[in-house]
């Protein structure tokens, strides 16, 4: 037996797929399938150039699509609907006098109120390649960890390698706060993952021709790489920044010498310092001024209230009561939880000071041991009540994890 195509005998190859008039050996298989993956993306290339505008989501239908799934936030709502809606209407410009440039934004919010849901939610949404990825894992070229190109390995991926299509994309970095400026202070070790993952991200940001490692992970001379514009790439970034209230604070309330009876100078409410960020407090945080030029849009989330945790407990299409329900659904049972214990739950999120997150501990702890007994039981109902709930919470000792 020999291969229809290079004449290879079984001996001389790895592989010989017999077919009905011949066979094909591993080797002019991958060649085949190369060349018809250039081939095909050339054709989406083309298909890919023309947008239409009737077709896009306006900036209304955007936010009422994350209504349905994010409580409150409305601020960050409209300012991710607006870039999206922006990012669209840009790649379908023609080539004229006016070059529309990207507006790449960055959120600021405490954990647990919504960064990264937002924009899981917005990718189910778009018709471009979007991707969630981490800051965390990043370090300087030639340390242990991904360089900063890996950030566009998974857009790749997520658009089976067409980079016509990946260069249209939207990336979400999370935890951009984790790469900042430890400090100021001259120190003999280096801050490989801190600014020089910033001072790498600038050409990410701007727009350049980047060199991307296919499976990601670290780049070594020989590996072959995909070049990758990242013109008309939307970068949208997000983080806690712990701590950037007192940055705000003592920028709010400095005061000269003398007597101030200014009544604009009064103290801004602790809760509400979060509304009032600006650049130059990232800046005190420990980004570069070139980053924070590179994201000319600034939007904030706020901490989330009892009114807000008692309605992601239930509204959502994906509330955290919902998905216990259906778990227990699958198993013939209607789980019910009181008005007494969702008021319960949400108290003691707000006491753990843990956002939306708690809620999803506080209730997975309450129905461990529902979980456990009842599929065994034969039993067909099960109500959640504040006196089980309480029960369960001490069970767990989650008196001894108070903030």
């Amino acid at each position: 037996m020999h291969c229809s195509f290079c004449g290879r005998s079984a001996q001389e190859v790895q592989l010989l797929m017999p077919g009905m008039n011949g066979c094909i050996c591993n080797d002019c298989a991958e060649q085949a399938h190369l060349l018809a993956r250039e081939y095909l993306g050339n054709e989406k290339k083309q298909a890919a150039g023309d947008l239409n505008l009737a077709e896009i989501p306006k900036p209304h239908e955007i936010k009422a699509y994350l209504d349905e799934y994010v409580i409150g936030q409305d601020t960050a709502k409209r300012y991710l609907s607006v870039a999206v809606y922006n990012h669209y209407k840009r790649l379908g410009q023609s080539d004229d006098d006016v070059d529309i440039e990207k507006s790449n934004i960055i959120m600021v919010g405490p954990t647990g109120t919504g960064k990264t849901l937002i924009a899981k939610t917005i990718a189910r949404l778009l018709k471009v390649p979007f991707t969630i990825v981490d800051a965390t894992v990043l370090t300087e070229a030639g340390y242990v960890g991904e360089d900063i190109e890996s950030l566009l390995t998974r857009l790749l991926q997520v658009c089976d390698y067409n980079v016509a299509e990946a260069e249209r994309g939207i990336v979400f970095i999370d935890e951009i706060d984790k790469i900042a400026r430890k400090g100021d202070n001259p120190s003999i070790t280096r801050d490989v993952s801190g600014e020089g993952v910033q001072q790498g991200l600038l050409k990410l940001l701007e727009g350049s021709v980047v060199n991307v490692p296919p499976q990601g992970g670290r780049k070594h001379p020989e590996q072959k790489m995909i070049p990758v514009n990242t013109k008309n790439i939307l970068f949208i970034c997000g983080g806690a920044f712990e701590g950037i209230e007192r940055k705000i604070a003592l920028r709010l309330n400095t005061h000269v010498v003398g007597y101030g009876n200014d009544s604009a100078a009064k103290r801004v409410q602790r809760e509400k310092l979060l509304h009032y960020v600006a650049p130059q407090d990232l800046k005190s945080f420990g980004l570069i001024p070139e980053i924070i030029g590179r994201l000319p849009v600034l939007t904030n989330l706020e901490p989330l209230d009892r009114d807000a945790l008692r309605r992601i407990l239930t509204e959502p299409k994906n509330a955290i009561v919902r998905q216990y329900a259906k778990l227990m659904k699958m198993d013939g049972v209607d789980v019910e939880f009181t008005y007494e214990v969702l008021d319960y739950i949400v108290d003691k999120a707000i006491e753990f000071k843990l956002g939306a997150r708690g809620l999803r501990s506080i209730v997975e702890t309450i129905m461990i041991d529902a979980m456990y007994d009842i599929p065994s039981s034969g039993e067909k109902q099960f109500v959640v009540t504040k006196d089980y709930a309480e029960k369960q919470l001490d069970k767990a000792n989650f008196s001894q994890v108070r903030s």
